[in-house]
Order: structure tokens, then sequence, then C-alpha cells
């Protein structure tokens, strides 16, 4: 069954049956250019999805690079994937003169992350780092008008996470491996769950990632021991580090970026939020069921929703427009945090307030309705007037934004 936008295969077959992964490497951009963007991946995408230690991938990445050409073409396959992912969603951020252009190349980038992929037989093994490139893919195939497909390959995705144990808690789990390695499976297993609601949100179907006993209160603001000290960003061991390395001779007095306490203040609220919504909207919407089952249990739910709103960051919350333009001068990356938030939480809002049960007496508040969509299409405004470039490229957030705007009788509560 058909049930969305792309109506041919997501990723172009530019490889040949004996290629291998020397034939993917034979394409990576020049160093510069990588350079470029993955300096735009963490710039437009990593504060959205805080899911890759930045220091730990950088390590690993200058290794790479580093590399004769016999040696790229003997590494890790799914660490060509994640570069390849991160090149291709930072291509859709970069400002070409033809956007027909900017398309084929990241669309280029992508089929590469996937054929290596591939070749790492992601079906049958995973890691950390091919569940990070997965994650990715996902968001690039949203971006690209694959929404569809990227559902079918999100639905891989949460299998091999569930495979690879990332909705267990680690404490319980894997207690031996470091508080670093504990703290990058939480956050890796968080974004598979986010992705995993908020699409099905969007697309009303059922979710997958409902098997967890992960706690969210564990990813603590208590920064991790052993950080860069040999660890790859898939949480295994590399050998050591030449002792006459920079990172040896002049460490890093600190491990973690400037930002790293505020992401996971906003990783935590993402996390409620995302239990909350799979619970109360997402189970039973793909069971064709109404939220709610009285007045009573309405009003009480949506009092649940603004206690959670309540208990989160208030720089995660600014909606006042000085504050909002406060933030676009001193801290882009926690206004791209507060608009998905916003985004995201006034929609459900919006959802719920126009649920009806009419067997039990379930009527739409136009009025709450009306009020909610108003508060997430101000997010949307705010994302276009303060980040235009990243407003455009979002799917999630275009398709929000047309729903709320637009709307139906069952989302905007239109009276007879």
């Amino acid at each position: 069954m058909f049930f969305g936008l792309g109506s041919q295969h997501p990723f172009t077959n530019y490889w040949t049956s004996q290629g291998g992964l020397p034939e993917v490497v034979g394409v990576l951009p020049s160093k510069d250019q990588a350079d470029i963007l993955v300096a735009k991946y963490f710039d437009a995408v990593d504060p959205v999805y805080p899911m890759i230690h930045k220091r730990n991938f950088h390590i690993e990445y200058e290794r790479f690079w580093s590399l004769s050409l016999q040696d790229k073409q003997i590494a890790e396959p799914s660490l060509l994937a994640l570069h390849f992912i991160i090149y291709a969603l930072a291509t859709q951020f970069i400002q070409t003169p033809s956007n027909q252009e900017r398309t084929q190349i990241a669309e280029f980038y992508v089929s590469a992350a996937q054929q290596a992929l591939r070749l790492s037989s992601y079906l049958s093994r995973t890691s950390v780092r091919a569940i990070q490139a997965m994650v990715l893919v996902c968001y690039f195939l949203m971006n690209d008008n694959h929404a569809s497909d990227a559902w079918g390959f999100g639905g891989v995705l949460t299998r091999q996470a569930y495979a690879m144990g990332l909705n267990r808690d680690p404490d319980i789990v894997c207690p031996r491996c470091s508080l670093s390695e504990r703290q990058q499976k939480r956050k890796v297993w968080q974004a598979v769950l986010f992705q995993d609601t908020f699409l099905t949100v969007l697309l009303k179907l059922p979710p997958t990632t409902t098997f967890s006993d992960v706690r969210v209160e564990l990813l603590t603001d208590d920064l991790d021991e052993n950080v860069g000290a040999g660890l790859t960003s898939n949480g295994g061991h590399e050998p050591v580090i030449n002792p006459m390395s920079i990172d040896n001779i002049a460490p890093m007095s600190d491990p973690h970026p400037p930002y790293e306490l505020a992401d996971r203040q906003y990783i935590r609220s993402m996390w409620h939020l995302a239990n909350l919504v799979q619970r109360t909207l997402c189970t039973p919407r793909s069971l064709n069921r109404p939220l709610t089952s009285s007045p009573e249990d309405k009003i009480n739910l949506i009092k649940t929703y603004s206690e959670v709103h309540d208990s989160f960051p208030s720089t995660l919350k600014a909606s006042d427009y000085g504050m909002v333009s406060g933030l676009a001068s001193s801290n882009p990356r926690v206004l791209r945090q507060s608009m998905f938030f916003r985004s995201n939480y006034w929609h459900c809002v919006m959802i719920i307030q126009a649920d009806v049960n009419d067997a039990e007496g379930v009527s739409c508040n136009v009025q709450g309705a009306l009020e909610a969509a108003r508060m997430a299409l101000a997010s949307f405004f705010d994302f276009w007037e303060f980040l235009r470039v990243d407003a455009g490229v979002w799917w999630v957030f275009q398709h929000r934004a047309f729903e709320e705007a637009v709307g139906h009788p069952d989302a905007m509560c239109v009276e007879q």
C-alpha cells in the first residue's frame, strides 16, 4: 500500500557488484569540503538531535582522513556510512545557486552512506555508530520528501536498536561499561525513540519503540569519565593512540563542549515529552481510538501536558519575541532546540484539544485547539524569521505547520 510521498526507491544505485568499500571511498569529497560539511552538521543538525559525541567523532574523523588510501579502503564500513550521511544532511543546509544541484549532491552522498551500511552487513550486525547513521538516514529521507520510505527504514532501525539492547537500561545489561559509554547508549536510544514517536504523530501509524526500561533521569548532569581516552563514538576501543600525538601532549582541559549540560536538559525534556506522547496520543490514534474517555479525563490529560511543560527549562519554552530574538543572537543552538520543542509540544496539545469522543460526551475544545495551533505556528514563523534556511529544510517542521495552518475537521475543530 502506498501511503506517502516518494514513489521511487530513495537510494539511487551508483555501485557495481564488485566495487566494495574502495568504490565508496573513491567518491569521498575533498578534506576541505568534508570539513565544511561536518561543521555545518554540528551547527544545524546536532543541536536538534545531539546523539554524537563531538570530540570523539572528530578524533575518529581526523584519524580516518590521516590514513593512506589503502588503509581508508579497509576502514570500518559503518564509519564511512556515518561520515557520508553527515555530508548528505549537511549538504541540505548549504546554500547553492541551484536547488537541483544541491539535491543531487545530497542524494549521491546518502546513496554512498547506504552502500557503506550494506557493506557493513547492517541487517545482521550492528553498532552504535551504525544506529547513529541509520537515524540520520531517516531524517534525510524525510527532508528529501521520502517520508514513507523513512517510516520503512525506521522499522529496520528500531529492530536493530532492540537487537543491540539499546532499549535496555545500560546499568543492568552492561554495568562494566564506563559512564561515558552508558550515557552514550542512553542518548542514542533517546534519538531512536524521539524519531519514532514524532514521525508516528505525523503519519498516524503505530509506534514501534514501545519496549524499554531505560530511565530518563539516569542521563544525569554528571560528566563522563574516560571521554576521548581511546573510546570511539560507538563505545568501542581503538588501538592505543600514539603517545606523541597532540591529544596526549596537550590534552583538552575539558573534553565536553560548553553546551553539554544544556544539551542534556534538552534531551531529557524531549525524552519525557516523547514518553508522554507515545502513551497518550500515538498508541490510541494508531488503533483509531479516542484519546480520552470523559470530559474530566480530557481536562486531566491537558493538565498533565501543562505540568510537563512547566517542568522544562525556560529557554526551551521561550516564545516572547524579545527572548527569541536574544537567543538568535546569543545562542542559536538553544534557539534550534527551543523551536523543535515548541513545535512538537503545541502540535500534540492541538491534537488532544481537537479530539472528540461523542459516545462519552467528549467534545472538541475549539478555543483550546486553535490556541495550541497558534502557538505551534508561532514557532514555525520564529524559525522562518531567524533560521530561514533551517526552516526550509526540516520536513517534520513544515508538515506540522501545514497541519496546524490548514487542518481538517478532526484537527482544527471546525464547528458545524
